[in-house]
């Protein structure tokens, strides 16, 4: 080979080589150089019924992606065709090939949606599932009060507040209000396991009329010592016949929980939910209960006690009793701490 020759080849190699390196660059950088921003977002909502163009307004707005020219060129190249909605994470070294794929496999992330319990109304539920879910709150209310919905669970839209069990779930942020329900429905039973049932057996009292004492329960007190027996008072006095008389029922009824002292005038209100007036349980759960009241009340004590009510050093305890002597006893202690702290 001549000299020419050689240096003809030497120089074809060498273009080859250029090109391909200049290729490989190319390929990099559309596929796995990492093309992500999180100064402004670590996480991607992709409303649903978004297109791709929506998707890429979305990500420029916010500032995701570094280089969209890449991204979107990417994009086409891997048939990125239709945006599945829902929440996504965005990391720091994300490249456009694992993002792409992300999108076009809905491999979202779930919100943690809470309940911390003592919730009182489905306005209320509604309003705190809106604040991680894409659905409203007035579309979540609506599924909540929708009787031909709900029934089907074996509630309606005033106990449907018992199927909620206060805790923390993941949940899709782009899941349906009538999903959502349908999902909170199946955390109920996965809740209501083999051993509550059992305890249900024991004490002979069903679901419903449990999550309604424990509501009571909850409304009565905080401190979990405390639980089993304002549990057990609640029950002996169903069993006795006698009636309930709980003050956050008169409360609830009225729909004024600030309500620091139950008067008279306050145990007239005419409402089913009034225990001074009518006997047996509320019709409903006055409020979410806590997961420690409902198992408070599957494991009630048995002391024999009827009657309670708080001590007068406003500690939140309560003081027991058996009979109503010794109860009226403790109340006028109560009452004459309230007297002198001009609590009226």
């Amino acid at each position: 080979m001549t000299l020419k020759k050689k240096k003809t080849v030497l120089f074809a190699l060498g273009l080859l080589f250029f090109i391909g390196a200049f290729a490989g660059y190319k390929f990099y950088k559309y596929f796995y150089a990492p093309n992500t921003n999180i100064v402004t977002a670590d996480f991607l909502y992709i409303p649903t019924g978004s297109d791709i163009n929506d998707v890429f307004d979305i990500l420029e707005r916010q500032n995701i992606i570094v280089d969209m020219n890449t991204f979107k060129r990417a994009a086409s190249f891997l048939k990125l065709n239709k945006a599945k909605p829902g929440r996504y994470k965005i990391t720091k070294q994300m490249s456009n090939k694992t993002f792409i794929n992300m999108l076009r496999l809905g491999n979202q992330s779930a919100v943690r949606v809470t309940f911390s319990g003592n919730i009182r109304s489905n306005e209320k539920i509604a309003s705190i599932a809106a604040r991680y879910l894409e659905a409203d709150s007035a579309s979540i209310l609506q599924a909540l009060n929708d009787n031909d919905f709900i029934n089907k669970f074996g509630f309606d839209n005033r106990t449907v507040i018992g199927m909620f069990i206060p805790n923390t779930y993941e949940i899709y942020w782009n899941i349906g209000a009538y999903d959502f329900i349908e999902r909170m429905y199946k955390e109920y039973i996965k809740f209501w396991n083999d051993k509550r049932k059992a305890k249900l057996q024991q004490i002979g009292l069903m679901q419903g009329e449990v999550s309604i004492i424990a509501s009571l329960v909850a409304e009565e007190t905080n401190m979990i010592a405390e639980m089993p027996l304002i549990a057990e008072v609640y029950i002996n006095r169903i069993r006795a016949g006698m009636l309930l008389q709980a003050d956050p029922t008169v409360k609830f009824a009225i729909g004024d929980f600030s309500i620091r002292r139950i008067l008279h005038k306050h145990l007239d209100y005419d409402s089913p939910y009034n225990t001074y007036k009518y006997k047996g349980l509320p019709p409903s759960p006055i409020c979410m209960p806590s997961i420690a009241a409902i198992d408070a009340v599957l494991n009630y004590e048995h002391n024999g006690y009827y009657y309670f009510c708080a001590k007068d050093d406003f500690s939140g305890k309560h003081a027991f009793a058996k009979t109503l002597a010794q109860h009226n006893q403790n109340a006028k202690v109560y009452h004459r701490a309230l007297n002198k702290r001009n609590i009226r």
